[in-house]
């Protein structure tokens, strides 16, 4: 017999605010959502290692993830990947939109907090 589930379905407009600009969207158990509305240029962001997978999908503007001593340009459309641990940085070129997804979730136990 299985048991019933209820949809938790999260509107962007209602949605949550952190302290650094991200919207929380749905979150789960092990994975959640979270939106960044066009972040605009200025100095990179504070270099950050997280107790959290992050994976990301651009959808508009670029940035640059250093992440590893490496350099890699997100543009509309890419994918990435931050593993847990990992010390990395954005560096927000143009007006950047893109939702991640995280595990466990960011906001559980306050991991997000700067």
């Amino acid at each position: 017999m299985s048991e019933e589930k209820n949809v938790d379905k999260v509107n962007e407009e209602a949605a949550p605010q952190g302290e650094m600009g991200q919207r929380y969207l749905a979150s789960g158990e092990s994975v959640s959502m979270r939106l960044w509305e066009k972040e605009q240029p200025g100095k990179p962001k504070p270099e950050a290692a997280r107790e959290y997978e992050t994976v990301g999908y651009v959808v508009s503007g670029r940035a640059e993830l250093r992440l590893g001593g490496e350099t890699t340009l997100l543009a509309p459309g890419d994918s990435w990947t931050v593993p847990k641990g990992a010390s990395h940085t954005y560096n927000i070129l143009e007006p950047f939109t893109a939702v991640e997804a995280t595990s466990p979730p960011a906001e559980a136990g306050r991991r997000d907090e700067p």
